[in-house]
């Protein structure tokens, strides 16, 4: 496919800028809810998506037929041509980045082209039956959905890339009722790499923890709100990356005024922090939004965007480093063929430091733990509300009941200046989520335990 790609490059006169991506996916799908078999489905699409650059304006165009790649190439430009002759706004330039060549595979444990359609059915069937065997559980669901991507870029400044990926992930939710009150919680993994990445734990293990959170969470009495300490555990602390400090940091939402436009070099949290954006799984491995290569075929490598507390960097693509007089950091990403790429985040998460979670615990006189990241919502001010499965009160040190219907809400940078122990342990936590800024992409996030002040609401 390579060198079907290349020879579109030849046929590029009159643009500034040529890219062709070739992009196969193969998806399974299997979803089990009650006992029965609500949706298995295998698909695989294929198409090629090219874009250009000319008099300053982008053309996109795809095609799924790789015979009329040239005639998907004319479209483009002429599309590039008419807007040329009315839009005031241009594109200035694209950074000088180094153009990546070669092959880059997911490292993987257990191919998933390997395990056949039965055995991924027999996995997500015992453990939707295994999450109902909890008398309390009323009604329970799992889902295992994998994607297989093949894709070829090349780009007329030299990019030359075959990618290999893997994301299989995994999640078990369960609802647990008694007359009127009833409580949901769920359970799940996601991954870059194989099947044996995916369940270093059993499937059942994701069933059983899911069922019994519910089981609690249905004896629990509900949260009160106040302003107080909160120990965030991973999951909740990569929702508050994502959501609340990564999204205020795309170039293109800083180009459109968020609120840290012009705060790079300034304090924008505790000292104790480094907020990393990384399309390497590091420190930990398999994380899910991990990306070799992105999809302007430059290097999607470690990003850090708040160092010791400092503003350091914003993520960009070409178009916006160039803006910004700054590297490309490999943030350009598009989840099919036919989406032109944008910026989006990879791995979003807090460095790990050295205090352990005990002493953490042993040191809060009042407040909450806080696990379990669920869903919420974040603005361009960094304002934030996010829901959490699970917060257990503290008093005196002391872990005590359990308290449901918990959410947690604040100004992120504010949350983050108050932040003063990180714990030493470090998970990914995010991983079967998607990020759904205009297109979805497949990202995680997480950290250390960290704990803060920020409002703790819920309902009496």
């Amino acid at each position: 496919m390579l060198d079907a790609l290349l020879s579109l490059l030849s046929s590029s006169r009159g643009t500034t800028y040529i890219e062709a991506r070739y992009h196969a996916r193969a998806v399974s799908e299997v979803n089990f809810v009650n006992g029965r078999l609500e949706r298995m489905r295998m698909v695989e699409n294929a198409g090629c998506g090219i874009r250009v650059l000319v008099d300053g304006c982008w053309g996109f165009s795809s095609t799924n037929n790789t015979a009329g790649l040239k005639g998907s190439l004319a479209s483009a430009v002429s599309m590039a041509r008419v807007l040329a002759g009315s839009k005031k706004n241009r594109v200035a330039g694209l950074a000088e980045s180094k153009m990546v060549k070669g092959r880059f595979e997911a490292t993987v444990r257990g191919k998933l082209a390997d395990v056949d359609i039965e055995q991924k059915v027999k996995m997500t069937k015992e453990a939707e039956a295994a999450a109902r065997k909890n008398k309390a559980v009323k009604s329970a669901s799992a889902i295992y959905r994998d994607m297989l991507d093949y894709k070829a870029i090349v780009n007329s400044d030299g990019a030359q890339v075959e990618i290999f990926d893997s994301k299989p992930e995994f999640n078990v939710t369960a609802i647990a009722k008694a007359g009127s009150q009833s409580a949901t919680a769920h359970e799940g993994v996601g991954v870059t790499g194989g099947w044996d990445d995916l369940f270093k734990k059993s499937h059942l293990d994701y069933a059983q923890a899911a069922a019994d959170k519910a089981a609690k969470l249905l004896k629990a009495k509900y949260a009160t709100g106040e302003k107080t300490t909160i120990i965030l555990d991973p999951g909740m602390v990569g929702l508050l990356c994502h959501e609340a400090i990564g999204h205020t940091v795309e170039a293109d939402f800083v180009l459109s005024g968020s609120v840290v436009k012009d705060k790079v070099g300034q304090k924008v949290a505790s000292e104790l922090v480094t907020l990393v954006d990384s399309g390497l799984s590091d420190i930990s491995g398999n994380a899910a939004g991990t990306i070799g290569i992105d999809d302007e075929g430059v290097e999607a490598g470690r990003t850090p965007i708040i160092e010791s507390g400092i503003l350091k960097s914003f993520l960009h693509n070409r178009e916006s480093a160039f803006a910004f007089n700054t590297p490309s950091t490999g943030n350009a990403r598009a989840f099919t063929y036919s989406d032109e790429p944008m910026i989006r985040m990879r791995n979003t998460y807090i460095e790990p430091r050295s205090d352990k979670l005990d002493d953490i615990i042993k040191e809060t006189k009042h407040g909450y733990l806080v696990k379990g990241a669920r869903n919420g919502q974040a603005d361009a001010n960094g304002e934030f509300m996010f829901g959490a499965q699970e917060a257990y009160l503290i008093e005196n040190g002391e872990v005590r009941e359990l308290v449901r219907g918990a959410s947690i809400s604040g100004n992120a940078f504010e949350v983050l200046k108050s932040i003063d122990m990180v714990g030493n342990k470090f998970e990914y936590d995010i991983g079967t989520g998607y990020c759904g800024k205009y297109q979805p992409a497949k990202v995680d996030g997480g950290g250390p335990h960290v704990r803060c002040t920020a409002i703790i609401g819920g309902m009496q």
